[in-house]
């Protein structure tokens, strides 16, 4: 008699292996292209990360900045998971401006435009919520910080002083203006998660692009094993890295204002955002009218959008003048981020109001 041997097989297991095998992948994708699986596992850190924070933090303005501190003194490995949880945003407007820029220098907004559509949309949402996250923890720099920015609603014609007033819960920034910022907090990152499943969807009928700027169509092979191994290698390199600043400097990219506890009667000498808010706080400031200011700040990110109008440019990687633009485009950026960073005063005025004029230039000529 023959003998069969059985072996039981998870239906899921092999589902997931099969789709993953024959996901159709451009060869050519360099890795750039790994920035979109980095942001979703660093979707994932801060989303696990805030939930655990959010167990022992307490939404109080006489409490919120002792229980930052209990969080990192009394909590077991609490230290570790405030620190995972801030630096993770900054790792998360890194990967996103590296998207972002690896969109633009490779014209995705042209070939993929409902994609760049809600990759816009996923910007404006994860700034949202890395401000008001910004301001939980009641430090001296988020109070200010919040009270500034928030003030800016003001300038809206008719509306501006209502909403401010709706947003607060009061007549400043307070007790009901902590509430509502750490609901939202808690709330925008899951909206978020449901907005890259969107922007995946969207993505998965045209496929991706290639550096080359051919027909993706015919340079694709199999997802698994080799891009999976591609996905893998940075983000144990990135693993690595924050283990490392976690352990060494943790405070590297924070304010040292921020150890100091809210006080509605001492302002900081030098009010500023997080360092990936610079930019476009530049160019609000570069305007002297607060309405000029606050429109050109919300344009600065809206732009973007202009990026999706056809036009017969080839790609910019066989376009030397396209290329310049795109490179004048992020120096001009980073300059408007160092000029952020700067206290009101010349010479840094006049040159953040020419560099704005240089960085809505550059987007258009691009």
């Amino acid at each position: 008699m023959k003998k069969y041997n059985f072996i039981l097989k998870d239906p899921i297991m092999e589902m997931t292996k099969n789709s993953l095998m024959g996901l159709p992948t451009p060869y050519s994708i360099s890795f750039l292209w790994n920035m979109g699986f980095l942001l979703g596992m660093t979707l994932i850190l801060q989303i696990v990360t805030g939930l655990v924070l959010s167990m022992n933090y307490v939404a109080s303005t006489e409490m919120a900045f002792d229980s930052v501190i209990h969080i990192m003194r009394d909590i077991e490995s609490g230290w570790v998971m405030r620190y995972l949880h801030m630096n993770g945003a900054s790792l998360f407007f890194i990967l996103m401006y590296i998207h972002i820029s690896r969109g633009i220098y490779f014209n995705s907004p042209m070939k993929l435009a409902a994609v760049w559509t809600s990759g816009v949309v996923i910007l404006l949402a994860t700034m949202g919520a890395a401000f008001m996250g910004y301001v939980l923890p009641w430090g001296q720099m988020s109070f200010w910080g919040a009270t500034v920015i928030t003030s800016m609603i003001t300038a809206i014609p008719y509306i501006g002083s209502d909403v401010t007033q709706w947003l607060w819960g009061n007549f400043s920034v307070s007790q009901p203006t902590l509430n509502r910022f750490f609901s939202l907090h808690f709330l925008i990152p899951l909206a978020l998660a449901a907005l890259a499943m969107v922007h995946l969807i969207l993505l998965h009928k045209p496929g991706s692009s290639n550096p080359t700027g051919t027909n993706p169509n015919y340079d694709k092979m199999k997802f698994f094993p080799f891009f999976m191994v591609k996905d893998t290698t940075p983000l144990l390199t990135i693993m690595v890295m924050m283990s490392i600043i976690i352990s060494l400097s943790p405070n590297m990219l924070g304010d040292v204002e921020n150890f100091n506890t809210a006080s509605m009667t001492t302002t900081p000498a030098h009010i500023q955002p997080e360092w990936y808010f610079l930019f476009a706080y530049a160019i609000l400031r570069a305007i002297p009218s607060k309405l000029g200011g606050v429109v050109a700040m919300v344009a600065a990110i809206l732009i973007l959008l202009v990026l999706m109008l056809k036009s017969n440019s080839m790609n910019k990687k066989f376009s030397p003048t396209k290329k310049l633009s795109f490179w004048v485009f992020i120096s001009v950026a980073l300059l408007l981020t160092w000029i952020g960073a700067n206290p009101v005063e010349p010479p840094f005025v006049s040159v953040g109001q020419v560099l704005t004029v240089f960085y809505f230039s550059s987007v258009m000529t691009i």
